[in-house]
């Protein structure tokens, strides 16, 4: 089972990066993130954030990063806390 979001998951997934949006963007390192579902839910919640207009995430490497203008760092940071997760750090 994930254990980070409870799903119900058996093992973590590897899939090919969500995408959404084209534009080059601002990449953060998420903690905890195991499964496809913990993936959902944190572009999910990213993707509310006024000015996104992308989220692409990468699961095996734990980073999200983040398309468009006008949000900050800190409204990314209580979006992945919204959805549970942690921020790491941004690069």
């Amino acid at each position: 089972m994930c254990t980070a979001c409870a799903c119900g998951t058996e093992t973590a997934r590897t899939e090919v990066p969500v995408e959404v949006g084209t534009a080059d963007g601002k990449t953060y390192s998420v903690s905890g993130m195991t499964c496809g579902h913990c993936v959902s839910s944190v572009s999910g919640e990213i993707g509310k954030v006024g000015g996104v207009t992308g989220v692409a995430v990468d699961l095996p490497t734990g980073s999200v990063t983040v398309n468009g203008s006008g949000f900050t760092d800190e409204e990314i940071r209580a979006a992945v806390e919204q959805a549970g997760y942690a921020l790491a750090s941004r690069s």
